[in-house]
């Protein structure tokens, strides 16, 4: 018989995500215990106790449940252009880099690609970029999408003001914004400040239940109540559409209750394995880890990112590695607060570049 309070041996010390968490024996007993109905007809509770949690916490009218960071982003596209407009974003966001194409495939929009250092869009490239759609040559500019914290540009955190200057470009110009705020909570840790400060700036928020809050699924899309109306049918659309889903809200419920406060540790682990690793001589930080992201250049060395996890695997440590690459990201999280095995992870992979 199924024991929810046993949890399978921890066998390694695993950094390729903060996905990769596992529900806790109190969080498995809370999706034991919850209450529930067919969302469809919006009869399941803790469903929407989730979903009236998150707008609350985001400082939105309405939220929506879905079952992956990727569909909430793209119902969010969806939602705010039409088929043979243009969006803004950052030359190596999440909706650009991490999900094959969706944004054309899935609302036919074109991607209008804006560089800047540490995952800030240049502004003066923002205001440049801008097609009103007046000129038949154009697609016109309907959205703007910001990331925060921003994944490949290594956990970095997008500031507020800067935030509120793309915020006021777009009202100014008529065009949507939409926040890929995968990990906002950690974001928000960083700047010592409410989630609901940064998802002002936004006219939808989009952040995930499994990266940092460490439920096993699931994310969140939050709006006004219009925005949502149309989210429920696209997310129909596109097959996210769940019954009897309380199971899995009460994970998400969980994790926003307890887990936003401890985000800092995930954060000074990161600091701390950037500074064992820092003195090596193979090793080229990608910057100073500011959240639980570090990501990190190989130099001087024969071996590459691919015999590196390999090696690391063998002495007990998980982390993603290319063939032929030299750029490697460490995550931090919940599973890994221990300071014995942050030490001994670095210790690992700098015994692995010798």
């Amino acid at each position: 018989m199924f024991n929810p309070n046993t949890r399978r041996k921890k066998t390694y010390i695993d950094l390729r995500s903060d996905t990769v968490t596992r529900p806790t024996p109190a969080m498995r007993a809370k999706m034991a215990e919850a209450e529930v109905g067919d969302d469809i007809y919006k009869d399941d509770p803790t469903v929407n106790a989730l979903e009236s949690t998150a707008a609350r916490l985001m400082g939105k009218e309405r939220a929506l449940f879905v079952p992956s960071g990727t569909m909430g982003n793209q119902i969010s596209i969806k939602v705010h252009t039409c088929p043979g407009e243009e969006i803004i974003l950052h030359r190596k966001s999440h909706i650009f880099v991490y999900e094959a194409g969706a944004a054309a495939l899935i609302s036919g929009v074109m991607t209008n690609l804006v560089d800047g250092e540490n995952g800030y869009m240049d502004i003066d490239a923002i205001k440049s970029g801008i097609k009103k759609g007046l000129d038949m040559h154009h697609a016109k500019t309907s959205l703007i999408c910001m990331e925060n914290t921003h994944n490949v540009c290594g956990g970095t955190v997008i500031s507020l003001e800067h935030m509120k200057k793309i915020y006021d470009i777009a009202k100014e110009n008529n065009i949507a914004v939409h926040l890929d705020g995968a990990r906002i909570f950690h974001a928000a840790t960083y700047l010592n400040t409410d989630v609901k400060n940064i998802a002002k700036y936004a006219d939808s928020v989009m952040f995930c239940l499994s990266k940092g809050l460490g439920a096993p699924v699931g994310s969140m899309i939050c709006g006004d109540k219009k925005f949502i109306d149309r989210a429920v049918k696209v997310r129909k659309i596109l097959g996210g559409a769940l019954r009897q889903a309380g199971v899995l809200a009460a994970a998400g419920l969980y994790g926003l209750e307890t887990m936003p406060d401890k985000l800092h540790i995930d954060h000074e682990n990161a600091a701390t394995f950037a500074q064992i690793i820092s003195d090596s001589k193979h090793v080229q930080l990608e910057g100073e880890p500011q959240t639980n992201i570090v990501n990190v250049s190989l130099k001087n060395t024969k071996t590459d990112a691919e015999t590196v996890a390999k090696e690391m695997k063998k002495k007990g440590v998980l982390i993603n590695g290319g063939k032929g690459e030299s750029h490697i990201r460490f995550v931090f999280h919940r599973d890994v607060s221990d300071r014995d095995d942050v030490a001994r992870a670095a210790e690992i992979f700098l015994s692995a570049l010798e």
